[in-house]
């Protein structure tokens, strides 16, 4: 799993240890061996399929010579490597990494998520100094925070509760990948009657946009309160699928996305993913 890095000390230079060289022959294929050939996978991919680091950031730290392929230095960006061949990181790209911040956010209804249309206000907006949580141990909100910080998943105008905002490709591919599998919990609030079948319906049957949902984990809570466990977020995705076994959505909150929680963070405020803190 992926920490993000909400403050505190961070390990220096000589507390992160660089790849050594390796004894046996290296497994590059492509330009830096000569062969230019198909064979073999772009080092790139390999590293971001591997979660060290986004594609974005891979063909950076590749041009800087901060990848190892088999303990030997790769700096030519389309190099290709055998896909069991071992790849690490420089001290200098962990570094970098390990400056990146996670935001947790508790959005209220009536901002959205991602980028705005007219006349809606970004749930970015909220990350400021005067709405921050923090505590003894954790930094102060700065202008930095908000370069390259973007939403790690979609929670519609109409719905409240956990977003997360990150500067980290790592926990960005992490939480909404087509691999992932971090589940997110909501508590949703209904109106309309819904017999057994249904709630099996909603539970693994249902398709949207002609696609089939993946199976999904739907309990009562009390007379109008559901809780869903999902593992993909299309868009409205509960709604839609309440609508389908004909429920309306009067409330929809989600208050964890794989281990981490909302729990006490207030609405409209937000905080640092804690060091040691994982989805």
């Amino acid at each position: 799993m992926v920490a993000g890095v909400a403050g505190g000390k961070r390990p220096g230079p000589a507390g992160l240890q660089q790849t050594p060289a390796l004894a046996r022959p290296s497994a590059l294929t492509g330009a830096a061996a000569g062969v230019t050939g198909p064979g073999g996978v772009r080092i790139s991919k390999l590293l971001a399929e591997r979660g060290l680091c986004s594609r974005r950031d891979a063909d950076e730290y590749i041009a800087r010579g901060w990848v190892f392929v088999d303990g030997r230095r790769i700096s030519e960006l389309g190099t290709r490597a055998d896909p069991g061949a071992a790849i690490t990181l420089d001290r200098q790209a962990q570094a970098k990494q390990q400056s990146r911040l996670t935001i947790l956010l508790h959005k209220p209804v009536g901002y959205v998520s991602g980028q705005p249309e007219p006349g809606c206000t970004p749930a970015a907006s909220l990350i400021r100094a005067d709405t921050q949580v923090r505590t003894p141990d954790t930094p102060a909100f700065h202008p930095s925070c908000l370069h390259g910080l973007a939403p790690a998943g979609r929670l519609d105008i109409d719905s409240t509760g956990l977003l997360i905002l990150t500067q980290d490709g790592r926990v960005a591919r992490q939480l909404i990948g087509e691999d992932s599998m971090i589940d997110k919990e909501y508590l949703v609030r209904v109106v309309g009657h819904l017999d057994d079948k249904g709630l099996a319906l909603l539970r693994h049957g249902l398709s949207l946009d002609d696609r089939k949902l993946k199976r999904a984990r739907v309990e009562w809570l009390n007379d109008d309160q559901l809780r869903f466990v999902l593992l993909e977020g299309r868009k409205r995705q509960i709604r839609r699928m309440c609508e389908l076994v004909g429920l309306r959505v009067t409330g929809l909150k989600r208050v964890r996305i794989g281990a981490v929680r909302l729990a006490d963070l207030p609405l409209g405020q937000w905080r640092f993913l804690r060091p040691g803190e994982t989805f």
